[in-house]
């Protein structure tokens, strides 16, 4: 006798009843590229589930029904780059947005349908189980897009350095093996030279800066090559290129200051302890910002960020514009170091330990604050006496984790309480790890009935 199936609801049909509702006034939302697809709490429209077109009118629309029901919550996933303009419409109309990862939704399987998707936010937002990722203010917003414009123009423009580069070893010219970087004064003064028509190596090499390390003999050696046409054309677009990119981050930086001239100073109830950066005197970097980008962070956090070893002002740039000068979304400095995966995602079942590596993550401030504590690999600082003592236990990338790590952690406290940071120096930090190395090994001792002596004439421990 076969058993009746049993009939299972469709899943576009949730049952809303199975726990307790936290958040009544909720709403959710499934983003598409053309059509977004809306579900509201039952009984605040004849239809509880409407799907609007992505132009900004049909988005004005939608938030003026989730308003018309009522709604003062909404939860979405932050599908690629559709969500931006309407979680900029939902919360300029005071809702309160939370912007959900998409990895946190997808543990259950079946809901193959953007009304099912929309239902299944719904469900979970009013229960209060979706935690919304975190998303800067307005202001910060718009220093981080042009923050990372200015990143994606710097390397189109490195990728052109590349192409003069190719086209100068294609005319066998060896600029690159007696210069350090072709986009120098000397190099940018030896190209230009060459495309208005010189040929002559002993000229081309009176171009030659005062601060060169090769003599202008090995440069003029270098100069003596094969000039083809083709090669030439190939080199001058690529220097127009180079310093059409060039002229476009000027303007970025610009637009950047205008911003940061016009942000006001943080308030949050104290005062900053920390004093103002000193203006620095030395020729600006290539890559460097066009105004003084360290004052100007100074100016709208209240603690200057580059007094820390390893962290310079566009590495600065980056945690601000990324995160902003406010850490309250963060608890403790565990919870920051956490959200930006630099501390250890312990797998563990059966309670043993399976995997304890780094999670992987794309955060900007995280990369950005692990090429710092790679700089610190010959620091005479703590922080570079810490990063080397590391590697030499576990090896240069778990340094390199442990190092950011600590670096997120000063940079926490310093916004947190706007204060200087002081580098308590290689010396001072040898000397703490080497009493800490004394104490465990008495300790040690001191378990097995022993008693740790120092070395005679050995000026140690005592």
């Amino acid at each position: 006798m076969s058993k009746a199936k049993s009939k299972r609801p469709p899943w576009h049909k949730a049952n809303f009843d199975v726990l307790e509702q936290i958040q009544r006034n909720a709403a959710g939302i499934d983003v598409g590229a053309t059509e977004v697809y809306v579900c509201v709490p039952a009984g605040r429209d004849d239809e509880r589930v409407r799907s609007y077109a992505t132009f900004t009118a049909d988005l004005h629309r939608l938030a003026d029904w989730l308003v018309h029901c009522g709604v003062e919550t909404v939860a979405m996933e932050s599908t690629g780059v559709y969500w931006i303009t309407l979680y900029d419409i939902l919360e300029a109309r005071g809702l309160r947005v939370y912007l959900v990862n998409a990895r946190h939704l997808k543990n259950v399987s079946g809901r193959k349908s953007d009304v099912s998707d929309c239902e299944w936010l719904y469900q979970l937002h009013t229960y209060g189980l979706l935690r919304g990722s975190f998303h800067p203010p307005d202001d910060i917003r718009a220093l981080r897009a042009l923050a990372r414009h200015r990143e994606m123009l710097v390397s189109y423009r490195a990728a052109h350095i590349q192409h003069m580069q190719k086209a100068l070893e294609l005319m066998n010219l060896k600029l690159t093996y007696v210069l350090s970087d072709i986009t120098g004064e000397t190099g940018m003064q030896i190209i230009r030279a060459i495309l208005t028509g010189e040929r002559d190596p002993q000229v081309l090499a009176t171009y030659r800066h005062g601060r060169c390390k090769q003599s202008e003999a090995e440069i003029a050696k270098a100069l003596s090559g094969n000039y083809r046409q083709e090669h030439l054309l190939t080199l001058q677009q690529a220097l127009n290129l180079y310093e059409t990119y060039g002229q476009q981050i000027a303007a970025v930086d610009a637009e950047m200051e205008r911003l940061y001239k016009a942000l006001p100073p943080p308030d949050d109830g104290h005062a900053s302890q920390a004093k103002p950066p000193q203006p620095k005197s030395r020729k600006r970097r290539k890559n460097q910002a066009h105004f003084d980008l360290t004052q100007a962070l100074y100016q709208v956090t209240g603690v200057d960020l580059t007094q820390i070893d390893g962290i310079e002002a566009l590495t600065a740039q980056t945690i601000i514009t990324e995160i902003g000068w406010d850490v309250s979304p963060w608890r403790t400095e565990k919870h920051f170091t956490s959200w930006l995966g630099l501390c250890p995602n312990n797998d563990v079942t059966g309670g043993k330990v399976k995997r304890r590596s780094t999670r992987k993550t794309s955060q900007r401030v995280a990369t950005a604050l692990r090429v710092a504590a790679q700089s610190l690999a010959r620091s005479e600082s703590a922080l570079g006496a810490f990063y080397r003592r590391i590697k030499a236990r576990h090896g240069a990338p778990k340094a390199i984790v442990a190092t950011a790590h600590k670096l997120a952690r000063i940079v926490y406290y310093l916004l947190k309480h706007r204060t200087d940071y002081q580098d308590p120096g290689v010396d001072y930090y040898n000397q703490q790890q080497r009493e800490r190395t004394i104490n465990r090994l008495r300790k040690i001792a001191a378990k097995y009935d022993m008693v740790l002596q120092p070395q005679a004439g050995f000026s140690g421990a005592t």
